[in-house]
């Protein structure tokens, strides 16, 4: 099964009222034969702009970010569940990326060392080295540059 990601902007509601909306959408996904690898809590904030969404107008949201296994042919189905759910203002669902290494080896004294003595760092400069371009040429065949500096 390949591995989703949900993100999910509530409405403003108290916390036991969130956390039922949690659990009705987890419950969803166990339904359709998906289990839950991770979930995330982004905080409240402002929303970007005012929102409506089932007939009200949203200024602040909770942001949430679900990580799932689901059969794909299932992802429709959630993305119909969710889009009736009142409390939810909005929803999308995304396929996750399966490029990222999740086990990277970090010690304190990498941590440490100044951004320019970083192997990641270095690496990055050695590349983007590759792609420098050579300064401007005078091929006036002038001894000298008529033009003052």
């Amino acid at each position: 099964m390949p591995t989703y990601e949900l993100s999910l902007i509530l409405r403003q509601m108290p916390r036991p009222e969130i956390v039922t909306v949690l659990k009705r959408t987890a419950e969803a996904i166990f339904e359709k034969g998906g289990f839950i690898r991770k979930l995330d809590n982004l905080g409240t904030r402002p929303l970007p702009f005012k929102t409506s969404s089932h007939g009200l107008v949203h200024r602040t949201g909770s942001y949430f970010v679900f990580k799932f296994d689901t059969p794909p042919s299932t992802v429709d189905d959630l993305e119909e569940e969710y889009g009736r759910d009142v409390d939810i203002i909005r929803k999308r669902i995304y396929k996750a990326d399966a490029t990222v290494q999740e086990n990277v080896t970090c010690t304190l004294h990498d941590e440490m060392l100044p951004p320019a003595y970083r192997n990641d760092v270095q690496k990055m400069i050695s590349a983007a080295n590759k792609y420098k371009k050579k300064g401007f040429q005078y091929n006036s065949g002038f001894d000298y540059y008529p033009f003052q500096k």
